[in-house]
């Protein structure tokens, strides 16, 4: 497994936590990635159509031997299979799955960008991401971030937590 990417990961329907747990568990149960870290849990207020719930985000770093575009099939699966509908943009979700940064590649097509062309513009994505990221400097502080709309909702324990879940 030679490829290293981060993935966020949001959930705003039903038990959003349980949601989130079960997409980590999903991806690190696949033969072809490991989950090497995880973030600590934020609830964060929606952004662009913000007639919803909040959400609970995160990121995981992984390592894989897929190529991005098998990962996005891998995401798009996990969501489907957490009951995801893509009925309004932006709208509420059991699980989304996005792909931030695919090793150092820069990926433009139709159907994948990465780095994910919104994600600098972003605390929800950005303050989890940069907890377990080096190549992402923190561009917000608590006081800051708070101030976003986005709070820590449950610190980090471990990878373990999340990938030895019930799914």
């Amino acid at each position: 497994m030679n490829n290293i990417a981060y993935i966020a990961l949001g959930s705003n329907i039903g038990d959003r936590e349980t949601y989130l747990r079960q997409a980590v568990a999903l991806l690190h149960q696949h033969a072809a990635v490991t989950v090497t870290k995880v973030s600590s849990i934020y609830e964060t207020d929606p952004v662009g159509y913000e007639d919803q719930a909040q959400f609970l985000n995160m990121a995981v770093e992984i390592k894989t031997s897929l190529n991005p575009f098998e990962l996005l099939e891998l995401t798009q699966q996990i969501e489907n299979e957490l009951g995801r509908t893509r009925e309004v943009r932006w709208g509420p979700r059991t699980a989304d799955l996005d792909i931030l940064l695919f090793n150092r590649e820069n990926i433009e097509t139709e159907q994948l960008i990465v780095p994910h062309p919104r994600m600098y513009e972003r605390l929800f994505v950005l303050a989890p991401l940069a907890e377990i990221c080096q190549q992402v400097e923190k561009e917000a502080t608590s006081a800051e971030t708070d101030q976003e709309g986005v709070r820590v909702w449950k610190q980090k324990s471990g990878v373990d937590e999340f990938v030895h879940s019930e799914s």
